[in-house]
């Protein structure tokens, strides 16, 4: 029976790295299990926190693809599987590690890229999707003319749009409703572009 219950772990844990967003391993050494109860509810419904063996983890990690774990296995060992925000999720774990230290973040990986444990905490320091949207809103407001060549583009150039302003805010350090304003001016002066291609063939 030994046998096919860790092939069964095995198939869950791969199947949890396969379909999150992202997951970050910590050592829950010294926690009770009131606080383990406190932090899943504090991670809320879009976070899996699961405690794991680590041997079995290292073989559902390498068979989804995931080789970043390996040396940070040891000791007890649990897994925050994100399901949602990733920026939500970091936040929570790191608000959670403050007050209890005996929670050590040990490292991740989001969207298949590793992560150590100053990179989630960097992740935890920045805006939430819903707080980056409803500033995005308000700079698009604050430059109607842009807003408007926006909303007129096909759906693909919306998708550039945030892209974009993805792309901008970690990289350049710029005030979110600055990188926001040159996401949006990026991604206006497409339009024109992208009609000119679509328009071509009808001239023909």
């Amino acid at each position: 029976m030994a046998r096919p219950d860790k092939a069964a772990d095995v198939a869950e844990l791969t199947e949890n790295f396969r379909s999150s967003t992202g997951a970050v391993l910590t050592e829950y050494r010294g926690l009770t299990v009131a606080q383990l109860r406190q932090l899943r509810t504090t991670l809320g419904d879009d976070v899996n926190y699961a405690v794991v063996k680590n041997t079995l983890t290292k073989i559902a990690a390498k068979d989804a693809g995931v080789e970043s774990f390996d040396s940070l296995l040891q000791g007890p060992s649990a897994i925050a599987f994100i399901k949602g925000d990733p920026v939500v999720a970091a936040k929570g774990l790191r608000d959670f590690a403050k007050a209890n230290p005996l929670l050590v973040i040990k490292g991740g990986v989001l969207d298949g890229k590793a992560l150590n444990s100053d990179e989630i905490t960097k992740l935890a320091d920045l805006e939430s999707r819903e707080v980056l949207l409803a500033k995005l809103a308000g700079a698009m407001k604050a430059a109607p003319q842009q807003a408007v060549s926006l909303f007129a583009a096909p759906l693909a150039q919306a998708a550039r749009l945030f892209a974009a302003l993805q792309e901008k805010l970690p990289a350049d350090g710029a005030a979110p409703e600055v990188a926001a304003e040159e996401a949006v001016s990026d991604a206006a002066d497409a339009p024109a572009e992208a009609s000119t291609e679509e328009t071509a063939p009808a001239d023909s």
